[in-house]
């Protein structure tokens, strides 16, 4: 693939990209940025090479999981010195007050039922449902085979939705 057309391909994937990085990320921006940023870098110098053996989403995905989770080992030596840093929520303000705190507290009451399922349900069920991977490819992604990322789909789904289940949600 020529750089250009990378580029360009970088360009089309890069809101999914970056949603992914935030989910690999623990939701922190700051490190979901230096995380995609270093991604790109890898990419783009060549480091991480595009070999064709799956899309470049499913790929691409994987750069972007396995730099997140470098990055998150490395800090996590400095955050044993340091504060933890603080989750940052987004809302959209041209939403009324009352809607954004209900979907607020929604989205922190489902990050909360997401963060009791073990890492890799709550990785396959973040490719699948935020960022419209099919179980195979998150299996790529994640480096799991296919039988795996579907046992880890399936109770994780069960799993969370017991937890919404207990705390009044559906």
């Amino acid at each position: 693939m020529e750089q250009c057309e990378l580029e360009r391909e970088l360009g089309q994937l890069h809101s999914e990209s970056w949603g992914w990085a935030l989910a690999c990320c623990g939701r922190d921006r700051e490190l979901a940025e230096d995380v995609l940023q270093t991604a790109y870098l890898r990419v783009i110098s060549g480091r991480a090479k595009f070999n064709g053996d799956s899309s470049l989403k499913t790929w691409l995905f994987g750069v972007i999981r396995l730099t997140a989770r470098g990055e998150l080992r490395r800090r996590w030596l400095w955050k044993r010195r340091a504060d933890s840093v603080a989750e940052i929520d987004f809302a959209d303000p041209t939403r009324g007050a009352d809607v954004m705190i209900e979907e607020s507290d929604r989205r922190a009451r489902l990050i909360r039922a997401l963060n009791t399922l073990s890492r890799r349900q709550r990785e396959v069920l973040q490719l699948v449902f935020y960022h419209d991977t099919t179980i195979e490819q998150a299996a790529e992604i994640m480096r799991v085979s296919i039988g795996s990322a579907r046992t880890h789909y399936e109770r994780g789904k069960k799993a969370l939705a017991r937890k919404l289940a207990s705390e009044g949600e559906t």
